[in-house]
């Protein structure tokens, strides 16, 4: 079976919810995957497009008097199959996190102390703001899951999310301890 792209997989997963247009499909991506997956908005037609004509994904035209007509998109059992079968393959490797913060910080001898403390508030701050949407995401989830059959799932990503945010808040605080000791 051919191998495609992650962001590939990810536009078949995602056609299984009822996003079938590109553009909610980018609405949904920014709303629940972007946390962890990034897919541009650029990517999304040629994916769709690929996909068609790879028979994963069938088109359909619909029109309505006064706009202009929207392209949407379902899952072929082709499609289905390769998605499943994805799924199934082991992780190739863990994922790489690049981070602007810790390459500065890694480097912060030649940074001043007021800007490496600004630095890492800043980085807190965000991250705050970052846990405090995971929280609402939470309870939106939650206020409809018996609805969904994904939200479980949803969860699980939504907790790694969570807790890996929590984890950073925490060296954040603990980093600003040192720095302000010293």
């Amino acid at each position: 079976m051919k191998n495609y792209n992650d962001s590939t997989y990810a536009i078949l997963g995602i056609l299984t919810t009822e996003c079938k247009s590109g553009y909610s499909i980018k609405q949904f991506i920014d709303r629940s995957l972007n946390h962890f997956w990034k897919i541009s908005y650029g990517q999304i037609y040629p994916t769709l497009k690929l996909i068609v004509q790879e028979e994963l994904a069938e088109v359909r035209t619909l029109s309505s008097t006064g706009r202009p007509d929207k392209n949407e998109y379902f899952l072929t059992s082709k499609g289905m199959e390769v998605l499943k079968s994805w799924l199934e393959q082991p992780v190739k490797q863990l994922p790489i996190e690049r981070n602007e913060i810790l390459l500065k910080l890694f480097f912060g001898r030649y940074q001043g102390r007021e800007n490496k403390l600004l630095l890492l508030q800043n980085y807190k701050q965000e991250l705050e703001g970052r846990y405090n949407t995971y929280v609402s995401i939470e309870q939106a989830i939650s206020n409809h899951k018996d609805t969904n059959d994904d939200s479980m799932y949803w969860l699980f990503t939504l907790d790694y999310g969570k807790r890996t945010t929590k984890a950073a808040i925490e060296w954040c605080d603990f980093s600003l301890d040192k720095l302000e000791e010293d």
